[in-house]
């Protein structure tokens, strides 16, 4: 598998974004090797927060949140997933697999780095990849929170701005990071947040991943994510621990997808679910404070 590496000069002096990069080494599923970037903030002995982000964003969309999380004493872990921001980039659609991407962060974030007593934030395709991830070993995640993303299995129908996005980012001649991300946003971005996004993306041939990950969202019972995802589900629907759902009002690709969690998973009830007002697609950008704070609050009302 040949893998890209966006340069380190790519990510020097990005706005609002301090933090220390980490790095591991993780098989790519393909008899080499990728190395996966992570941010990991706060106090090591802290309970972990895992923040994870989705398309085709990276670690950056959570600049704002990981303050406020480690000001309240937790250790904050964001990846950045197999194909984004610092992370090596394979360089052909058809090295990616909704599959791979699982295996990939169960590699860093359970072999790596063993996480346990784990709060587990997930939008986005952070939430796809994550909760599989937490049904497939849930002791080590003690509660669940979910802001604008779904664990589909293709037995419902896309909703019709999620097939519009799944057709521009196959057949669109011009996939431009920042600005989708921008657009995705309730808010303008500055000129310079939109080039953070950009940044790890020196030229078209390092999207590769960015371009393939909305057609692996499963529409049908024949995805081959089918079973791995209804599997998937009768693990949350047994999680007791709690589940706190925080969409956004300004969202049209997941409305109305925190039913199925607050219906389904035993840990959700009961609990204070929020609609985030004025929140986009990217909620992070938009209320990103008031999410962590939200976060906060949660942990701080459901001691173990």
């Amino acid at each position: 598998m040949k893998a890209l590496r966006t340069p380190d000069s790519r990510f020097d002096n990005l706005a609002d974004y301090p933090f220390a990069p980490n790095y591991v080494e993780i098989n790519d599923l393909d008899g080499g090797k990728l190395r996966v970037h992570y941010l990991d903030e706060g106090p090591r002995d802290g309970d972990i927060v895992l923040l994870m982000h989705g398309e085709p964003s990276w670690s950056y969309l959570y600049r704002k949140m990981i303050p406020i999380l480690v000001a309240a004493g937790h250790r904050v872990i964001a990846p950045d997933l197999v194909g984004f921001g610092k992370s090596d980039k394979p360089s052909e659609m058809t090295d990616y697999s909704y599959s791979r991407h699982v295996q990939w962060m169960a590699e860093l974030l359970f072999d790596h780095l063993s996480i346990r007593k784990t709060t587990f934030f997930g939008q986005d395709w952070g939430g796809l990849i994550g909760l599989r991830l937490v049904a497939a070993e849930p002791e080590r995640f003690s509660r669940i929170v979910v802001s604008n993303t779904g664990l589909p299995t293709g037995e419902q129908p896309p909703t019709d701005a999620f097939i519009a996005w799944r057709d521009f980012s196959q057949n669109s001649k011009v996939f431009p990071i920042g600005t989708i991300v921008n657009g995705g946003s309730a808010t303008d971005l500055s000129e310079a947040t939109i080039a953070a996004y950009d940044a790890p993306f020196p030229d078209d041939t390092y999207k590769a991943g960015a371009r393939i990950f909305p057609s692996f969202v499963p529409t049908s019972v024949s995805d081959p994510a089918y079973n791995d995802n209804v599997a998937a589900w009768e693990i949350l629907k047994k999680f007791e621990r709690p589940v706190l759902c925080c969409f956004s009002d300004k969202d049209p690709v997941t409305k109305g997808g925190a039913k199925p969690f607050m219906t389904l998973i035993p840990g959700a009830q009961g609990q204070p679910h929020v609609t985030i007002e004025g929140g986009g697609h990217f909620v992070q950008e938009d209320k990103g404070e008031e999410v962590a704070t939200l976060i906060n609050s949660f942990i701080a009302s459901t001691p173990l």
